[in-house]
């Protein structure tokens, strides 16, 4: 198959780390390089955001980065970015109408506007992958919620108008069915984490100064990833550092909102001298830290699926993580790791004294996270069952192709 794959605002290409670069530009990139290894080729459009990159960047074999000259060619928030989905669409309905792709698939709902624009132009069939949904953010966040007011809206006609909806956790099927997305076009497909990076090795020291007692938290630093939560828990744990993992890189990280709030709490708590905020680390530095910890603390107040947790277990270390989204998914209480309510210190201080007390439970907790990955996630695997939904969509394009002309 020819796949054009759009996200708008998360590049294969980007640093990750920032408020908003994380797990979906993961999962964009290695779904498109798995998809490439089973032998169909791959765009993924993304917007352009600064003035020197050239139109197409190759990713890998098969893979190709087209970035797209829509809107000013710098970093906008995502947030501001929906009065520009127009223009991409129709400058991928230029691209593709000599030549259209064999279907297309949108990442994020405004990665759906813009599909929505192009298919105007070129009707090819389409699948959506939403990652996060705005009534779900809307739900948890309230007037934090900085998403334009008619994304709402928006979710509700991608839901019920793609040709194919990809959620990537059993929890999300529930929230797409109240959006109207019909039944049959549902689809659960989760992400997936690369053991070729993510494995048992060698693990890294250098950011602990403690033997034991190591809690570790990877991830955006944005409120609502819940770090808050842990560094209320550490107060319960007088054996216990924490290492914090994230954030914008160079200067910008010492200047950030949300490391401030974070540094001033662990102060006010009395627990600053055993918090350490380190930064954005290389993605191929990430496995060592995640090795070198005891236990792994994923508490978000909401998460649509959360890829630290498979990486996690893919290294053999146990999580700890709160029981929202696709976290019920991947984390099977008490044999890969705990499960605890979100915003809860006290419960999350129980659980992380229940492990950090016993080196044989966590040892167990991690082999049967790593034998659940190897089994359930490798991109391989997501690759076949995407490549599965994508084969659907177009014998199901092409049967209604026929019924249409029989009945001309």
């Amino acid at each position: 198959m020819r796949i054009a794959m759009v996200s708008e605002h998360a590049s294969p290409l980007a640093v990750l780390g920032g408020a908003d670069a994380g797990g979906q530009n993961v999962h964009v990139a290695a779904l498109a390089l798995a998809l490439a290894e089973r032998g169909h080729s791959v765009e993924v459009y993304t917007r352009r955001d600064d003035e020197v990159s050239t139109e197409v960047v190759p990713l890998g074999a098969g893979v190709d980065v087209i970035q797209v000259p829509a809107g000013p060619a710098r970093t906008v928030p995502k947030d501001e970015l929906l009065p520009y989905m127009p223009a991409f669409g129709r400058w991928m309905a230029g691209r593709w109408r000599e030549d259209p792709p064999d279907l297309v698939h949108a990442h994020f709902w405004m990665s759906g506007v813009a599909c929505q624009e192009a298919l105007r132009a070129v009707p090819i069939p389409m699948a959506q992958t939403f990652h996060a949904l705005g009534v779900v953010k809307r739900r948890h966040q309230g007037s934090q919620d900085t998403s334009p007011p008619e994304r709402l809206g928006i979710e509700e006609r991608l839901a019920a108008m793609s040709d194919a909806v990809i959620a990537t956790a059993t929890d999300e099927v529930r929230e797409l069915l109240e959006l109207g997305a019909p039944p049959s076009s549902m689809h659960v497909v989760p992400c997936g984490v690369d053991l070729s990076l993510f494995g048992v090795g060698p693990q890294d020291d250098r950011w602990w100064s403690r033997r034991t007692g190591r809690i570790l938290s990877v991830g955006r630093l944005v409120e609502r990833k819940g770090v808050s939560t842990i560094i209320k828990a550490l107060q319960d744990l007088p054996d216990a550092e924490l290492v914090i993992a994230g954030g914008p890189a160079g200067d910008d990280f010492e200047n950030d909102p949300e490391v401030r709030r974070l540094r001033a709490e662990a102060g006010r708590l009395g627990v600053a001298d055993r918090v350490r905020l380190i930064g954005p680390v290389g993605r191929d530095v990430v496995p060592r830290l995640i090795r070198s910890a005891d236990v792994v603390v994923c508490t978000p107040w909401y998460e649509p699926f959360g890829i630290v947790p498979l990486e996690t277990m893919a290294c053999g270390r146990p999580v700890v993580g709160a029981a929202v989204g696709g976290l019920l998914d991947t984390v099977e209480d008490g044999v890969t790791g705990l499960l605890v309510p979100p915003q809860d210190p006290e419960r999350l201080a129980e659980a992380l004294r229940e492990l950090l007390a016993s080196p044989a439970r966590r040892e167990a907790m991690g082999a049967s996270g790593l034998r659940r990955v190897r089994e359930r996630y490798s991109w391989h695997q997501v690759a076949a069952d995407t490549e599965a939904v994508y084969t659907r969509l177009l014998a199901g394009r092409a049967t209604t192709a026929v019924v249409g002309r029989k009945g001309q």
